[in-house]
């Protein structure tokens, strides 16, 4: 009994050491946990003090340069103190428009400084065809203006500019390039058609100005006796090149068999979806089979 008794103890004795061993263990990594976060703090209590300092130097130096335009202010006449305010809007202007320009280079946009403000050249591109390019001469000053420009007379450059040219200069170029890049999409489509697939015409291409609505009437077998579809492509918004509406129907036959109705509606959806030249290379690699690939 008394070495079963001395057991206990023991037995007990050890598990309080552990218990001890653990709190000290604890103990001890509350201590690391204390230390490095006292660390941190005054790391960032430096840091703290180092910014008050430097903004305190700021405020003293803003206060200083507002000294000294007051007193230059005060030996100026009113009107060159006018002059002055102008030529440094001037100048930002004319800073913005150049950095915007570099930064769109990669865009199809181009300029150089004139005397007067600075000549934008806007490069159209489609597929990675290098197409017609443009430009708008602006007048750097209050209010900005265009002195002159090559912009056709079909693109609404008044009501762009009335919208975004005094107010986002660069809004405004962008826009604008949206409106050329179509546009020029939009005939490279049209010549193409006319130039590389006139076998498949049965008729002239007609087409408006803006190039925003063609008519045709054509066939998938050039040299065969299929029945010809005559085509209508709306082009509602002027920024795309690609129609918003496509009309296909036939000609020379009084019902349409399930067949022709099946193709007729694949070329519809072929010219919602590709543009021109690309719907007419399937005809031509196909034939009356149509690559329904290009529909997906």
């Amino acid at each position: 009994m008394e070495w079963a008794n001395d057991g206990k103890s023991r037995g007990g004795v050890l598990a309080h050491l552990e218990r001890l061993e653990i709190q000290v263990n604890r103990s001890r990594k509350n201590s690391e946990d204390l230390q490095r976060a006292q660390a941190v703090e005054g790391t960032l209590r430096t840091k703290i003090h180092k910014l008050r300092c430097l903004r305190d130097e700021l405020r003293a130096e803003a206060k200083q340069r507002q000294a000294r335009v007051k007193a230059s202010a005060a030996n100026v006449e009113p009107d060159q103190t006018l002059e002055i305010s102008e030529q440094e809007v001037a100048e930002r202007r004319r800073e913005n428009v150049k950095a915007i320009l570099r930064a769109y280079r990669f865009t199809g946009l181009s300029g150089k400084l004139t005397s007067r403000g600075v000549c934008v050249c806007i490069s159209t591109a489609f597929e990675g065809n290098l197409l017609d390019s443009y430009f708008v001469d602006l007048v750097i000053q209050k209010p900005l203006r265009i002195h002159h420009h090559s912009i056709p007379v079909f693109i609404p450059l008044e009501e762009i500019s009335a919208k975004y040219l005094q107010t986002n200069i660069q809004h405004f170029l962008f826009c604008l390039c949206e409106y050329l890049n179509a546009y020029a999409g939009r005939k490279y489509q049209a010549d193409r058609l006319q130039s590389d697939f006139a076998a498949f015409l049965a008729g002239p291409l007609r087409r408006n100005s803006l190039c925003n609505l063609l008519s045709f009437t054509y066939k998938v077998e050039p040299r065969g006796q299929s029945v010809p579809f005559c085509a209508r492509l709306l082009y509602k918004d002027l920024t795309t090149t690609l129609p918003t509406d496509v009309t296909v129907t036939y000609e020379g036959t009084d019902a349409l068999s399930p067949s022709l109705e099946e193709q007729r509606a694949s070329h519809e959806n072929l010219f919602f979806s590709k543009p021109l030249h690309q719907v007419f290379t399937s005809f031509a690699r196909k034939g009356e089979k149509l690559d329904m690939s290009l529909v997906s």
